[in-house]
């Protein structure tokens, strides 16, 4: 009789959202590998139809409470196009520090509460407290600066409605910005400790292939969260608009989210992705980081998104204090309104798990359609398919012991965010 057995993981712990794994093991062999999104569908793209943009932009970020403010973006970036709206450059600079709060604290959540843990033999970060106490304190530090520069310039902490179409209905005064700056400059430190505590790390390699990445070009010669060109490890380029005909769609018979693939095969969207296609763009102290931490294992080991995450951090601390400088010294940011009311658009940014892109047809003012692809739809793949080579190599080097945290540890490297990912899915059933 053929050896058969069956790990379940359920509920995957310490992701946001309802998710588990099974791996099904058969003669020492792994035979199948599903990470299963538990979520019912939430059809939020139904739900906009017939809405106009500004409705549109109340009800989207509902799909993720903490990445609220990439939604708003994406889909800011998407009705403006459609609706021929052209913000001003204040106004950018100010959407660009909205994304760094964002970014700070869902990075930031992510690397300290989330994963480190798991490489320092924690089961959760209440445990490290002891040992780590300054570590952590600094970390609850970082993460509510992140949360303030949201509630700044989202108007509230979860869901603001502060972030409009062409502006913001309301904009900090400028000792409000002189002391986010000086936060920024306080916690810097910090996050660029935190570069040498996960470059001492010891980092498995059982799980270690070959794949694929993607994340949107940034304009100019700048790193940075938005673009209106997706770029690709293979050396390719593609607007955005063109989103469809790169990143492939599909359902799965265990998953209330869709599954994305690039060229027939699973890829990877998010911090790691964004270091290693344009890392080489980032300067002053992310820079440094990046020379220090990157190496050739980052292309095959998704464990290296926590690290990717943690430059990030740097730099979006670094980014805050330079676009303040800039705001400080900018015109008056103003308001700007549509001109027309029918058309066509797609917004891409870097939420902080990847890519997201919103795309939207405008008809006399009201939504006609709308498509929503999320990063997490889109690594749900890759996730299952380092999960399956990492369970081959454990089982081949005969180490069974804890196999589970090695899966959990794949699973919650990518910093999944489930919610965002079971929007809208239509179920198989076999």
């Amino acid at each position: 009789m053929p050896n058969k057995n069956t790990i379940t993981i359920e509920p995957l712990a310490r992701v946001e959202g309802h998710g588990g794994i099974k791996v099904e093991i058969k003669d020492n062999k792994i035979s199948n590998v599903e990470v299963r999104i538990l979520e019912g569908p939430r059809l939020f793209e139904e739900l906009v139809v017939g809405k106009t943009p500004q409705e549109d932009l109340s009800i989207v970020p509902r799909i993720c409470a903490i990445c609220n403010l990439s939604h708003k973006y994406a889909a800011l970036r998407g009705l403006e196009k459609a609706v021929g709206v052209q913000v001003d450059p204040t106004t950018r600079l100010y959407r660009e520090l909205m994304h760094h709060g964002e970014m700070i604290e869902s990075h930031s959540l992510h690397i300290y509460f989330l994963a480190l843990p798991d490489f320092l033999g924690y089961d959760n970060a209440v445990a490290m407290a002891d040992k780590y106490r300054d570590t952590v304190t600094k970390a609850l530090q970082l993460k509510k600066f992140g949360n303030k520069v949201m509630r700044m310039m989202g108007g509230r902490m979860i869901h603001g409605e502060n972030p409009i179409l062409g502006g913001f209905g309301k904009l900090p005064s400028k000792e409000t910005l002189e002391n986010i700056r000086a936060e920024a400059y306080e916690l810097l430190d910090f996050a660029v400790a935190t570069i040498d505590l996960l470059g001492g790390l010891e980092i498995p390699d059982h799980m270690e292939r070959e794949t694929q990445f993607l994340c949107c070009r940034p304009p100019g010669e700048d790193y940075g969260y938005y673009g209106d060109f997706l770029i690709t490890s293979d050396g390719q380029e593609y607007p955005a608009e063109n989103y469809k005909n790169v990143i492939k769609e599909r359902v799965v018979s265990h998953s209330f989210a869709k599954r994305g693939q690039y060229n027939d095969r699973p890829f990877t969207v998010g911090a790691l992705a964004r270091i290693l296609l344009i890392g080489e763009r980032l300067t002053g102290k992310a820079r440094q980081a990046y020379d220090k931490l990157v190496t050739d294992r980052w292309h095959r080991n998704p464990l290296f998104n926590n690290h990717a995450q943690a430059i990030e951090q740097v730099y979006s601390l670094e980014g805050i204090i330079d676009v303040v400088n800039q705001l400080l010294v900018s015109e008056d940011a103003v308001i700007a309104q549509p001109t027309q009311e029918t058309g066509i658009g797609t917004g891409a940014v870097e939420a902080p798990r990847g890519t997201l892109i919103h795309h939207y047809e405008v008809k006399d003012g009201k939504i006609a359609a709308a498509d929503i692809i999320t990063p997490t739809a889109m690594f749900l793949d890759d996730i299952e398919a380092f999960i399956r080579t990492g369970g081959e190599q454990l089982l081949a080097r005969e180490q069974r012991d804890n196999i589970e945290l090695q899966f959990e540890m794949i699973a919650r490297a990518y910093d999944p965010c489930i919610s965002c990912s079971a929007h809208l899915v239509e179920v198989i059933y076999k």
